[in-house]
């Protein structure tokens, strides 16, 4: 079954290990933020600085795994059709349209969707680590300036998880202008299991 977060919101969910998670953009250009936790203990959660270290590359894609604060292996990506995800920006927060777009007013934020939606699961928001963006296009230039650019991905293109643990997972819409060219879209899911 193919579940749908719509634009700006976020959802929460089990796997047990060997599931398999499938992250769709159905429309194109949009990012979805995905933070990963051990199911039996919280506090192993998916690590940034762990997955570019271990796999040696900022570039996660196709073959490489996501792995947590406690150097396991979280997730397996078995295929990714776009190919360009980011593993270096935190997800956006109220904070973020304050600091970086000067918007003193309300804003949804991937990091209130996530939070929100693992409180299910006894998640508070200073639990949230980075989050895998996928589909998000981040560039740096030779002098280690970043800039988004609109992802490259295009309607219908996916990726492909394996859970190497059992998992709570959170996932979102992505709430902010820059990172989906100006324009807000669904995103799906689809769980299948191992049994």
């Amino acid at each position: 079954m193919i579940n749908t977060i719509e634009k700006q919101t976020g959802a929460a969910f089990q796997l047990k290990a060997g599931d398999k998670l499938r992250v769709i953009d159905p429309q194109g250009e949009q990012v979805s933020d995905m933070v990963l936790f051990n199911a039996n203990d919280k506090r192993e959660k998916i690590s940034s600085g762990k997955t570019l270290d271990f796999e040696n590359t900022i570039l996660i894609t196709k073959g490489h795994h996501l792995w947590s604060n406690r150097s396991h292996k979280m997730m397996e990506i078995l295929e990714d059709t776009n190919g360009r995800n980011d593993f270096l920006l935190a997800p956006c927060s109220p904070e973020t349209f304050q600091i970086l777009y000067q918007n003193p007013d309300y804003h949804p934020s991937c990091f209130e969707n996530l939070y929100t939606n693992l409180s299910n699961f006894g998640i508070e928001p200073d639990d949230i680590p980075t989050a895998f963006n996928i589909f998000m296009n981040v560039q740096f230039a030779q002098d280690g300036e970043l800039s988004v650019d609109p992802p490259q991905s295009k309607a219908g293109d996916y990726l492909l998880f394996e859970a190497k643990m059992d998992l709570i997972v959170g996932l979102t819409a992505c709430s902010a202008e820059q990172s989906n060219n100006y324009s807000f879209k669904p995103i799906q899911y689809e769980i299948l299991t191992s049994g």
